[in-house]
């Protein structure tokens, strides 16, 4: 089994791993050194390769007010446009086949096209919201302090970056950062479903409100979708925060963890 996180765990104790994921997590004495949030630079910089597994689940805390469901938040239609065409062989032919999508009006804001990036036979597939400054300026999800953050979680998983397949429901940058529109979920929901496809996951890790919405067609909240079992399709889904949120509360810190272990055991086929 794989070290504890260091970057979200900040001193707890490796876990011991329970037959259900509502069961609370016992720990004992820590036998890695803490990467403290604080570590991970707010700027973009040059991002490390990774590899992962998975583990049990805590009650999740009050979300923030962004994750609340009271104010029913944005959701795609239910019958959202099929791919086009003969079905792509392969992600970097789908990749060139809507790299110039011009579906929504985020084509006429965005500076690139954000497709994804991984490994296309990856066995775990993080989905995060949408592409960010960063990731608009660079054209590869997560790039800025909040895929820093992705990093240093997947590597405490035990595995590389380039293990995993990444990518996020938007494909296109909203401007300002704001939260997706339906119509723009509606017009992307197509892409994500053929990456989904096309790379054949054993498990699904929804970072955030938005992608767990989009892919269990929900509008309840992060904090009531965590710590239940879900599936896209017959693979299994994970729900946990998108690291931008860890790096806002540090509250959040021990239920990712938790999140991600969980992610691991099923990465490593350990039935729950």
């Amino acid at each position: 089994m794989p070290r504890d996180l260091p970057t979200l765990a900040d001193s707890q104790p490796e876990s011991q791993v329970q037959s259900s994921p509502a069961e609370v997590v016992s720990h004992e004495a820590a036998t890695t050194e803490a990467v403290p949030i604080e570590s991970v630079p707010t700027k973009s910089g040059p991002v490390e390769s990774v590899t992962a597994p998975m583990g049990a689940r805590g009650q999740s805390p009050e979300p923030l007010p962004s994750q609340m469901a009271d104010s029913e938040p944005p959701r795609a239609p239910d019958a959202a446009p099929e791919v086009s065409g003969e079905p792509p062989v392969s992600l970097a032919a789908f990749h060139e086949k809507i790299c110039e999508c011009t579906q929504c009006g985020l084509a006429e804001t965005r500076n690139r096209f954000v497709f994804g990036a991984g490994n296309p036979d990856a066995d775990i597939l993080f989905v995060g919201e949408a592409p960010g400054a960063d990731e608009d300026r660079m054209g590869e999800p997560f790039v800025g302090a909040a895929g820093q953050l992705l990093t240093k979680i997947i590597q405490a998983m035990g595995l590389q970056r380039e293990d995993v397949f990444i990518c996020n429901v938007l494909k296109c940058r909203p401007p300002g950062n704001r939260d997706p529109e339906p119509n723009e979920v509606a017009s992307c929901e197509p892409y994500l479903k053929e990456q989904i496809r096309l790379v054949k996951p054993k498990v699904i890790c929804c970072l955030g409100k938005f992608a767990s919405q989009a892919l269990l067609r929900s509008q309840s909240s992060l904090s009531r979708m965590r710590g239940q079992q879900h599936e896209y399709e017959g693979i299994p889904l994970v729900v946990t925060y998108h690291p931008a949120a860890l790096l806002r509360n540090a509250a959040y810190k021990r239920d990712a963890w938790e999140d991600v272990k969980w992610v691991r055991r099923l990465y490593d086929g350990v039935q729950l």
